[in-house]
């Protein structure tokens, strides 16, 4: 039966997840309700189950009753994918944070969802294993909001996103069915990959639970450089040649255009000038290793090699750890860009190598016409294929968004490289997904979620792939 207030599926909520299971008035409103912390959450509750089973009752009473459910993660998301409306209720794991096991021979974390990313990674080290997901907002990001959105990060070039570090993972449907596929083994081709469905789902299949996560052997050194280039041509050859000459070991490739860096350098002064501020671009490297005077060397002979045949312009190699921290805080700075430049319209997108200057500098040309008052700030991991772009002030939003996704249809790109669909690119994920691929995800929806009651509207919306 259906309850037209709400009070009674509260209740029986309630009785499920004990007092502390349940949030509501402003509890709940001094919540956001948008990416970036704004707003203000107009659900009628926040649930706080404290386990599996607790989670489960709850979703097979919703359900029953046809009660809509948000799931939300540690709220570090920028797609506006925990975005509520009032007949909603949320679903938090932020109780549900237990490291449950870490296998130290194999390898293997298995850890409740709620988990806080920084959390696992320092467990991860004193074990002397490493997760090698890492991005800025590790202090709050919870594991199971990375699996959801299939987070990137620093190390992708290295690594790979969050999918290829899950082995296997607990889920709970719609209906209250739990999936529990909770694989240790790095082989196993048993039928489908179930958990596959769950991983960059954004929620809309499935509420995970519980992971096992693969770890990789702890590096024993770290080896960090800032480097100027005169060309985008140089920024792709020194892409491939770093990938042969660490042998392997290239952990991280962060490329800055001039615009984005003199403008965290010379216009705001919040960071210090590692290079002159002159050069087209420049690139934040890392190699990582295990033998510190072996990789240091390798290290300076091969940046060394590069600058004598000309495809480095210019370099800095850090002499400390701190040195190596306030690179990292300079290209995770993407606060000030927000808060500098306003409105601001910020993108993560994806596209081959090849197409990237030739897509920037038009996109640059596009926006100058268009909008003579934006500038255009650009950045991102780029071994990976991804970079960010940052755009204002831009007072129509949503024009630049048509301009910035139109021109990726013809490079072949995605709107998206790590950040997920969400609300935010609903509308435009027609521009790197065909017609039978949009109508197959609303096939996977309508079977695991008939009522659409699991985040309701985010990445594909109702009726979409018809």
């Amino acid at each position: 039966m259906h309850d037209t207030n709400g009070s009674d599926i509260i209740r029986s909520i309630s009785e499920i997840v004990g007092p502390k299971g349940l949030l509501r008035g402003d509890d709940v409103s001094a919540r956001p309700n948008y990416s970036w912390g704004a707003g203000s959450c107009p659900a009628r509750a926040i649930v706080r189950p404290a386990s599996t089973e607790e989670l489960s009752r709850v979703m097979a009473l919703c359900h029953a009753h046809d009660q809509s459910v948000v799931p939300w993660g540690g709220l570090t998301g920028l797609v506006n994918g925990i975005t509520c409306a009032p007949e909603d209720i949320v679903i938090t794991l932020e109780r549900m944070q237990a490291i449950e096991t870490l296998d130290a021979e194999a390898g293997t974390m298995t850890v409740q969802a709620g988990a806080i990313l920084q959390q696992v990674q320092e467990a991860a080290e004193q074990a002397g294993w490493l997760f090698a997901v890492d991005f800025g907002a590790r202090g709050s990001a919870n594991i199971g909001g990375m699996i959801a959105t299939n987070a990137g990060g620093n190390s992708v070039v290295r690594y790979g996103m969050t999918r290829e570090q899950v082995l296997g993972l607990e889920a709970v449907l719609a209906d209250g069915t739990v999936i529990s596929s909770m694989n240790e083994m790095l082989k196993n081709n048993a039928g489908y990959d179930l958990k596959q469905l769950f991983i960059g789902s954004e929620g809309t299949l499935g509420i995970v639970t519980r992971a096992v996560l693969r770890l990789r052997p702890a590096p024993r050194t770290v080896q960090t450089a800032f480097v100027a280039l005169e060309n985008f041509q140089d920024v792709a050859g020194l892409l491939r040649r770093l990938g042969t000459e660490f042998e392997g070991k290239l952990s991280s490739f962060e490329v800055m255009w001039r615009n984005h860096y003199h403008y965290l350098v010379e216009e705001t002064g919040k960071h210090q000038a590692f290079l002159p501020t002159h050069y087209p671009y420049y690139v934040l490297l890392e190699s990582e290793g295990a033998d510190p005077e072996r990789e240091s060397e390798q290290f300076m002979a091969v940046l060394g090699g590069l600058m004598e045949e000309g495809h480095i312009a210019d370099a800095v190699i850090t002499q400390s750890g701190q040195q190596a921290a306030q690179l990292w805080e300079m290209r995770d700075d993407v606060e000030t860009l927000i808060n500098t430049i306003s409105p601001v319209a910020v993108f993560d997108i994806s596209l081959p190598i090849r197409a990237m200057a030739g897509y920037v500098s038009g996109l640059e040309a596009d926006l100058k016409q268009r909008f003579p008052d934006a500038r255009l700030l650009s950045f991102g991991h780029l071994g990976d294929g991804n970079i960010h772009l940052g755009i204002g002030p831009a007072q129509d939003k949503h024009a630049v968004e048509c301009l910035v996704y139109e021109r990726l249809a013809g490079v072949n790109g995605s709107i998206s490289a790590e950040h997920g669909i969400g609300l935010e690119k609903r509308e435009f994920l027609h521009h790197c997904r065909s017609p039978a691929e949009i109508k197959l995800m609303q096939t996977l929806k309508d079977a695991l979620d008939p009522k659409h009651l699991l985040n309701p509207g985010k990445v594909i919306q109702r009726g979409q792939g018809a």
